[in-house]
């Protein structure tokens, strides 16, 4: 039974929480107005708008078990997060380094959750704050450094494809020569942009399907592979389209729809290998 002393600690634990979330976005608004603009304008990381209301949903859900874990006293073991993610967002905003700026942001927001709310409500919610990570776009000396290579993988294996189903195709760079047509495998086409967006998805399936930590990161860590897969059958679908259609086709409506069939086909390919591993759980 709830107490009026411990209703009196709620109360004031809820009115301290929504100060420091009010402060904490005010300091942090301009990072948070730089991500708007850079999902809005950067169509690798247009997902980043979902992330934000996915978490949200995620902690609504198991609200009722937050509640429970609530320290009113809040949690002092916190305090430390909470000064290294300030400490990271002095150093970065001197620096102008926006990836370490933006990390910042949830570094700092898991510690306030810990040291306003206690440890076993960050401990509870510690995937869906860090899910966070996702809305953050990747340093471009990483992007691009990923993404040539993935271009030179996605290329040899559809000429190798190609190849292998009776169709005339050579190599050259990330360029695939086709009878009477090329198809360049651009850096949009490189598998990065969907690979980001289906880490998030893989992240948010395998949380909520599977049972246990090493199930959950075995499904996770096998969007990768997943999503490379349907990256090279949309490059697949392209050429053969190009090759026994036309090359206006391929251009216009098969291009623009292969680029929704990555994510039908990854999306249909986790689903049957998340169903696998947990029928493989049920028998051990």
């Amino acid at each position: 039974m709830t107490t009026t002393t411990d209703s009196a600690s709620y109360k004031k634990s809820a009115i301290s929480l929504f100060i420091a979330l009010g402060l904490f976005l005010l300091i942090y608004f301009p990072v948070l107005s730089g991500l708007v603009t850079e999902w809005y304008n950067d169509d690798n990381y247009s997902h980043g708008f979902l992330i934000p209301f996915i978490s949200g949903y995620l902690i609504w859900k198991k609200r009722a078990r937050l509640k429970e874990l609530i320290n009113p006293a809040g949690d002092n073991t916190g305090l430390p997060i909470f000064l290294a993610g300030m400490a990271l967002f002095v150093l970065s905003t001197a620096a102008a380094e926006y990836f370490t700026l933006r990390l910042s942001l949830i570094i700092t927001l898991y510690g306030l959750v810990w040291y306003l709310l206690g440890r076993r409500v960050a401990i509870a919610a510690w995937f869906e704050l860090l899910f966070l990570v996702f809305m953050i776009p990747l340093p471009y000396v990483i992007y691009y450094a990923a993404t040539f290579p993935m271009q030179l993988f996605a290329t040899k294996v559809t000429v190798k494809i190609l190849n292998m189903i009776g169709m005339t195709a050579v190599r050259q760079g990330n360029i695939i020569h086709l009878p009477g047509y090329s198809l360049e495998v651009a850096e949009a086409c490189s598998g990065l942009r969907s690979l980001i967006s289906l880490l998030a998805l893989g992240a948010v399936y395998a949380r909520t399907t599977q049972k246990g930590l090493p199930r959950q990161i075995i499904l996770f860590l096998s969007t990768i592979p997943i999503a490379v897969g349907a990256n090279i059958f949309r490059i697949l679908f392209t050429s053969v389209g190009a090759y026994t259609i036309s090359r206006e086709l391929a251009e216009d409506f098969l291009h623009e729809l292969s680029g929704m069939m990555v994510f039908i086909v990854a999306f249909i390919m986790l689903f049957i290998w998340g169903g696998v591993i947990k029928m493989g759980s049920k028998k051990i």
